[in-house]
């Protein structure tokens, strides 16, 4: 049989992975991961080390066949088929505005060369700019979105192939090296990805209405990292819900409905980024396009290292760096933050997290910024601030999660952590006092939107 190529992207995984099933019914596979020197100097080491532990354990999967290339793809496939005289490359689509780009100019080098590009299946459950209104368009707020990606469906989960034979050429490649990261980033493996995602659906599913706004608890998920690398798929985590959805009723079955929506605003994000490209580093809409900015400084630097003297500000950011990954809740707290209290643009803060975070996906980061920023689809309006003290006392109102992240605090009871100065004590261990004031940030801001309208 004639052999193929499986070009691995945000697919690392070998279950559910329809362009395999596709690779594996025309011939022997060859598994190949491609270095590519584009996307690897946009991502951070955090990032870095985690596709340096995805690869590993793909190769393992692959029964040691994973072949590993640097370079420019478009060179690299064509040059490969050509040496175990493969018919076929195959891809999981990909829907980013690079990603898009790079697969034309492979497509046009493999035809060149007589070899076919295929493409079978996507990252999403519903591949992006598949849902359209009653007039053919994109949809641009999510609730009809979300309505309209529920009546589309998605297929079951992709059978495992009946036969997968891998072929193996003699030079695999090197792995990447992992750098050297602080953060303590998770496993990144379809096995781990698995296992998590079976301990939350039993330990935490029940409670997540009201348990992933809680910070201090950490029983949100933490699937976003697999799915960022594809060592799990959405649909496989859709079909359990929808067989765990049985007989649920009540307190129980709202929980099941809202991780289904939060898997929904993934999928919306990446529709946005499909239809509109340059919203990945520029403003959505042009809403905005007259608000004065402020350049990064010393307070940009504070806040990136967690040195503002809010304390709920400063866990999140601390966290971040420590895990490489940060609580949704906070994640909104501190890009309102940066952009309503030190008035930067959100790009900035965008770029920050994508060095920093090992689930970064410029989709559901920079449309995330956008939502907080009042730029993006579907925004919180821009008179809309967090109040990073009222945020700790709301959702973290023992104080667990401040004292977990700012040791400097731990020695304040409860909720007297969110107002360091008003405890005696508040500053004995070293902490930070705040880099302004937000009442008067507040007001600067809501003057500058003004200031739009004139």
């Amino acid at each position: 049989m004639p052999r193929q190529i499986l070009w691995f992207r945000r697919d690392l995984r070998l279950g559910d992975h329809p362009a395999l099933a596709a690779a594996a019914a025309e011939g022997d596979v060859l598994p190949v991961f491609v270095l590519d020197d584009a996307l690897l100097a946009a991502a951070g080491d955090v990032r870095r080390a985690a596709l340096a532990d995805a690869l590993t354990h793909l190769r393992e999967a692959t029964d040691g066949a994973l072949v590993v290339r640097s370079g420019d793809p478009a060179r690299i496939l064509p040059a490969l088929a050509a040496e175990v005289d493969a018919t076929a490359v195959h891809v999981s689509a990909e829907p980013f505005p690079y990603g898009r780009r790079r697969d034309d100019r492979v497509r046009e080098a493999l035809d060149a060369a007589g070899v076919a590009f295929v493409e079978t299946g996507s990252p999403y459950a519903v591949t992006p700019g598949r849902v359209r209104n009653g007039s053919g368009d994109r949809y641009k707020v999510f609730t009809p979105f979300s309505k309209a990606w529920l009546d589309h469906g998605w297929r079951a989960p992709a059978d495992d192939p009946e036969t997968l034979r891998w072929c193996r050429v003699d030079d695999l490649g090197d792995l990447p090296a992992a750098p050297a990261v602080e953060a303590d980033i998770p496993t990144v493996s379809e096995a781990s990805a698995l296992a998590r995602w079976h301990a939350f659906l039993d330990d935490d599913l029940d409670d997540y209405d009201t348990g992933r706004d809680v910070p201090g608890d950490d029983t949100t998920s933490r699937m976003s990292v697999h799915l960022k690398w594809g060592t799990i798929h959405p649909r496989t985590m859709l079909a359990e819900l929808e067989r765990r959805a049985r007989g649920r009723t009540g307190r129980r079955m709202q929980s099941l409905l809202r991780y289904r929506t939060e898997l929904a605003w993934r999928e919306f994000y990446a529709d946005v980024l499909w239809h509109a490209p340059h919203s990945d580093w520029r403003d959505l809409t042009d809403a905005l396009a007259a608000l004065q900015y402020d350049e990064p400084g010393d307070a940009f630097v504070a806040w990136q290292e967690g040195r503002t003297g809010f304390p709920m500000v400063d866990a999140g950011m601390r966290q971040l760096l420590a895990q490489g990954w940060m609580h949704n809740r906070v994640r909104m707290l501190t890009a309102s933050f940066l952009v309503k209290d030190l008035h930067v643009w959100w790009p900035h803060g965008a770029r920050h997290f994508l060095d920093h975070l090992v689930d970064g996906d410029i989709a559901s980061n920079n449309h995330g910024w956008q939502w907080t920023a009042g730029t993006g689809t579907d925004a919180a309006p821009y008179f809309r601030v967090f109040n990073p003290v009222l945020q700790g006392q709301r959702f973290d109102p023992d104080g667990e999660y401040v004292r977990r992240w700012v040791p400097e605090l731990a020695h304040l009871p409860g909720g007297t952590v969110h107002e360091p100065w008003k405890a005696a004590a508040g500053y004995d261990h070293g902490y930070p006092e705040r880099i302004l004031d937000h009442k008067e940030e507040r007001a600067e801001a809501l003057d500058r939107l003004q200031a739009t309208k004139r």
